[in-house]
């Protein structure tokens, strides 16, 4: 059984800077889209970057454009999220996701890690 496991979250203040990790248990990477969610108290868990398996596009919703980057390195099975100017809305539990290229569904999920942004 593939596992992920985040690593990078913690305390920021606004305006900060933090680069969270995924890694898989075993090589399993290059053809799954692997993406990273968010879900703050009382809220729903949210896509906040994707990047694919084939071509590396990614995708931001309008909330984090242009302040988080999702990059991945397929021969070590790791992907990242670099976060900048955090907000304080930005504070969530974040989890690494990764769906098979050939489904829709997020079958792999990290446990997630927390990100907390005071101001």
């Amino acid at each position: 059984q593939v596992r992920l496991v985040e690593s990078g979250g913690g305390l920021v203040q606004v305006g900060g800077s933090l680069r969270l990790t995924c890694a898989a248990s075993r090589g399993m990477f290059s053809t799954w889209d692997m993406g990273w969610f968010r879900q703050a108290p009382g809220k729903e868990r949210e896509l906040v970057a994707r990047i694919a398996w084939s071509t590396d596009g990614t995708y931001y919703p309008d909330s984090v454009k242009g302040r988080f980057t999702i990059s991945r390195d397929n021969s070590a099975s790791t992907v990242s999220l670099q976060m900048n100017n955090l907000k304080v809305e930005d504070t969530a539990v974040y989890y690494c996701a990764a769906r098979h290229f050939s489904t829709v569904d997020w079958s792999l999920w990290g446990q997630g890690t927390q990100v907390t942004v005071s101001s």
